[in-house]
């Protein structure tokens, strides 16, 4: 279950961390999924003893090559009832691109505007959760939820 949060919840075990990543020009990225085949918000789940801030930032390299900045906002939970857990997606402001790793995770990256995002998920899945979140991100970018320009 989908629900929009402002701190981070501390009645459920956190087992997993995406993020809608911002670039200063205002774009966001999003990676392609060899797997799902199609275009997903960045992130996984958290390895044993892993902070949720070391558990993004190793995500955010394995699948975009993307350094993220400490400016990172919690927006939106999943609740997973059949492991009493959640995910969590931040709305994260991006530091820099790097060389791409071994073992890269995903098949590319891609970089749009949040209008294409929805367009392309809309097309590829109809309308969902993945789309929720892009159009939540979208709004608290624009209402200057945080100062990622």
């Amino acid at each position: 279950m989908l629900s929009w949060i402002t701190e981070l919840p501390i009645d459920k075990k956190i087992a997993g961390v995406h993020c809608v990543p911002i670039l200063p020009d205002g774009n966001m990225n999003m990676v392609w999924d060899r797997d799902e085949q199609g275009l997903t918000t960045i992130g996984g789940r958290l390895e044993a003893d892993e902070t949720l801030e070391a558990g993004l930032d190793r995500e955010v390299m394995e699948e975009a090559r993307l350094v993220l900045s400490d400016e990172r906002i919690p927006f939106a939970s999943w609740y997973w009832e059949s492991t009493d857990t959640c995910t969590i997606w931040f709305l994260a402001k991006v530091n820099t691109m790097v060389k791409m790793p071994e073992g890269f995770e995903k098949t590319g990256c891609v970089i749009m505007n949040f209008e294409t995002a929805i367009q392309m998920i809309m097309q590829l899945e109809g309308k969902g959760e993945r789309v929720e979140i892009i159009q939540r991100a979208r709004i608290l970018v624009e209402q200057g939820y945080m100062s990622l320009l």
